[in-house]
């Protein structure tokens, strides 16, 4: 297969602060970024905030190869979650190596890219749904009967940055999200139960 990193790497490693945003959707790929050390955290950027998160990845790991592979922009922001230590390659001299790798390797690992990519433009079609829409959605999936009188309640069994993390969003979003559900009179009471006086209209929020 490739050739160990260091013999690609036309730049000595460098290691970043948590928080620097390694990656930004729809830019060229200039370089292929080898993660050396350390966590990334992938998702779409809104207004400097990672508010819809795809998941994480720890190093070693090929940051948007793929990308690189296919001649395509971006397709995800990059933020470092940690502290990470990273390595540069051209994607001049990435291609050479592929290009040494047998035919039936090569369009093996085309395919793989084009594979990866098509569920990473899927995934992030679904992040861009609005997150109020998908917290409505998230809030009926969980309501059970509250009483007597029909109506419904949400209790929730796990702390809000484990809810938003299963919704694809920032902890700061989800806190902003239930705020502005509760000033439109869609959730309401206070403490680990939220009550659903309107679910109809979450319904239609959500899109259900």
């Amino acid at each position: 297969m490739l050739a160990s990193v260091s013999s690609l790497t036309s730049h000595p490693g460098v290691t970043v602060a948590a928080g620097t945003v390694l990656l930004h959707r729809g830019d060229a790929v200039d370089r292929i970024v080898h993660v050396r050390k350390g966590r990334v955290t992938l998702g779409v950027l809104q207004h400097g905030v990672l508010e819809h998160q795809l998941g994480a990845v720890d190093g070693p790991f090929w940051l948007e190869a793929a990308s690189g592979l296919l001649g395509l922009t971006h397709a995800v922001d990059a933020v470092a979650q940690t502290p990470v230590e990273l390595q540069f390659i051209s994607v001049q001299d990435f291609l050479a190596e592929v290009n040494t790798l047998p035919a039936g390797t090569q369009n093996l690992l085309k395919d793989l890219a084009k594979a990866q990519r098509q569920q990473t433009d899927l995934a992030v079609s679904r992040l861009s749904k609005d997150a109020d829409a998908r917290c409505a959605e998230w809030l009926l999936q969980h309501a059970a009967p509250q009483d007597d009188s029909g109506g419904l309640a949400v209790t929730l069994t796990e702390r809000k940055c484990t809810i938003a993390a299963q919704l694809g969003i920032a902890p700061e979003t989800f806190s902003r999200v239930l705020r502005h559900l509760r000033e439109r009179q869609l959730i309401s009471g206070g403490g680990r139960v939220l009550c659903l006086p309107n679910p109809q209209a979450l319904r239609e929020l959500a899109g259900v």
